[in-house]
């Protein structure tokens, strides 16, 4: 089993930065994806960003509407991703899932979610 809490959301103005954590805690040894995603009212979760197993860093995924605004990184030291979040457009508004799929069937976890809100 795998338990992950989220934190960082809050409300924002447009332009603005926030960074998300995701503490993990759990069997985490056979980490295969870690990832971000998000929902929006009246939408389906989406993509926000992942990396995975082996390259981690060098094997990342970027929904195009974040590209060069949004960073996943993650440090192992104390199991936790974060997603840092600069240049927030209202657009961005939505509740953020981290994600996270061990090696094998059926072995994907989610957090509670955290709201973002970017408005002025």
């Amino acid at each position: 089993q795998v338990q992950l809490v989220e934190s960082g959301g809050g409300l924002v103005q447009p332009g603005g930065s926030l960074r998300l954590s995701c503490a993990a805690s759990g069997s985490l040894s056979s980490l295969a994806v870690m990832g971000w995603y998000r929902q929006a009212p009246g939408k389906q979760r989406e993509l926000v960003a992942r990396f995975s197993w082996p390259a981690w860093d060098g094997n990342t995924n970027y929904a195009d509407s974040v590209k060069g605004r949004f960073t996943i990184s993650r440090d192992t030291t104390n199991n936790t991703l974060y997603l840092q979040m600069n240049s927030l457009k209202p657009e961005d508004t939505a509740v953020y899932y981290c994600n996270v799929e061990l090696f094998g069937p059926g072995n994907s976890y989610w957090g509670q979610g955290t709201q973002v809100t970017v408005s002025s």
